[in-house]
């Protein structure tokens, strides 16, 4: 990536210059040729007005001798002046122009006649080749004209030369500047290149250095993003090995009972029918998880299926206590159901009651003497709350409840049976059907779970 990166930077740096080259050396051109048209006009005005002095005080005199005297002095202009580009044309009354021989590229017939009978000066280029012509009127009337040329590239080889020194000096910079530059840049790259690859390898503790909080970069967030994706991955590692854990646990229990009574009812020890009950009861507790399995499962897929109707969910959770009633008696604990008045929602009514039971389910499991369940309007919202007096939740658990696979840090005692998916499963059936899911201490020093659901219309 550093070469690449390298090839693109000096490339851009070559394509600026190439531009700027080409613009310099265009404007390089035009301001020679300018100045020296410029210049030539200057030299062509005044050769002009100095043969058209010499030539008339020549022929003014009359005498032969001094008109070839002038004339000597004339010819001898070129040398004197230092005038290689230097041309004498005479202007014919039929608009024809006659003289020297004109310098390589410029036509004779090219220069504008007409202006130069009303004794204007011209100037122009073809090419690299510049000239400039300044008439003179004679006393005889006869139109001289002063032709001045040369080249406009003196000053070209200069900026050239200049360019293209500046132009390697600022490659070279450029490449050098580009190497430091594709380093630092894809050093942090190649970091997390390599921790993605000892990621994949399973050593999920891997981090990169975490950036400022200052930095807000792409190549900060891409660290921060790795080892985001690095502490999801090993909290889900750690939540896996915990749940296989909890199964295992959850499985081995009833299976050593059904083994246990199927092996005295087979040795003919024991009451076969208290052992048919308690395999049986043991048969329904691994029924139960297998179920809460398939069930998360189908959440995770998003294969499960919503049948949404109007719900009373005061009813429904009257309902879910009369059924628990029993199972609260042999506990010694009381339900307490307050609240009244129809909470019409949209929901599926077999999940709703599969959320107030599983509730109902885990504050059974925990309550010292009572469960309280609550059913109450909360603006908008239809709300469903069950608290219990027993332990609580720890601080450090309370963020966690919910999550899947997730076991409290708290020592679990006997009559903690589940697999611990029924919260996890509450949250997802609940957040299925639009609403939320919370749990906090309870008033009562236990645990409190709120289900909130948004309130229809009636």
């Amino acid at each position: 990536m550093t070469r690449r990166l390298t090839i693109v930077i000096v490339s851009v740096v070559m394509a600026t210059l190439l531009v700027a080259g080409i613009g310099t050396i265009v404007v390089a051109n035009l301001r020679a040729r300018q100045t020296s048209e410029a210049e030539l006009r200057g030299q062509a005005q005044s050769v002009a007005a100095n043969i058209d002095q010499m030539l008339e005080n020549g022929i003014a005199t009359g005498t032969p001798q001094a008109v070839k005297r002038r004339l000597r002095l004339f010819n001898t202009f070129r040398s004197v002046l230092d005038l290689a580009g230097l041309s004498i044309l005479t202007l014919q009354p039929n608009d024809t122009l006659t003289g020297d021989t004109l310098p390589p590229g410029l036509d004779i017939n090219a220069l504008p006649v007409a202006e130069l009978r009303q004794l204007h000066t011209v100037s122009g280029n073809r090419g690299n080749l510049v000239y400039a012509a300044a008439p003179a009127r004679l006393p005889n009337n006869t139109v001289v004209v002063v032709l001045l040329s040369r080249t406009a590239n003196s000053g070209l080889s200069t900026s050239l030369r200049t360019f293209l020194l500046a132009a390697l000096a600022t490659l070279a910079l450029g490449a050098g500047a580009a190497i430091l530059l594709g380093r630092r840049l894809t050093r942090p790259i190649r970091d997390a290149s390599e921790a993605t690859h000892r990621i994949a390898r399973g050593e999920l503790s891997t981090r990169l250095p975490e950036p400022s909080p200052r930095h807000t970069d792409e190549l900060a967030d891409l660290a921060r993003s790795v080892n985001a994706m690095a502490g999801e991955l090993e909290r889900s590692h750690l939540l896996e090995q915990q749940f296989l854990l909890s199964v295992s646990h959850d499985l081995r229990t009833p299976l050593t009972s059904i083994r246990g009574y199927a092996e005295a009812i087979s040795d003919g020890a024991g009451d076969p029918q208290r052992s048919a009950l308690v395999i049986q009861s043991e048969a329904r507790r691994l029924e139960r998880l297998v179920a809460d399995l398939l069930d998360l499962a189908k959440l995770r897929a998003q294969g499960f299926s919503m049948h949404l109707e109007r719900v009373d969910l005061a009813a429904l959770a009257s309902v879910s206590i009369e059924g628990f009633q029993i199972d609260a008696a042999e506990r010694n604990l009381r339900i307490e159901h307050l609240g009244g008045g129809q909470l019409i929602v949209s929901a599926d009514h077999d999940r709703l009651a599969q959320i107030a039971a599983n509730l109902m389910e885990n504050a059974l499991k925990y309550a010292a003497t009572a469960v309280t369940v609550t059913t109450a309007q909360d603006g908008s919202w239809a709300v469903l709350a069950i608290d219990d007096d027993g332990p609580g939740i720890s601080g450090a658990d309370l963020a966690h409840v919910f999550d899947r696979l997730y076991v409290a840090r708290h020592a679990p005692s006997r009559k903690e049976n589940s697999s611990g998916l029924g919260l996890a499963i509450v949250k997802e059936l609940t957040e299925a059907m639009g609403g939320t899911v919370a749990a906090t201490q309870s008033a009562t020093g236990g645990a409190r779970f709120v289900v909130r659901l948004p309130l229809l219309q009636t």
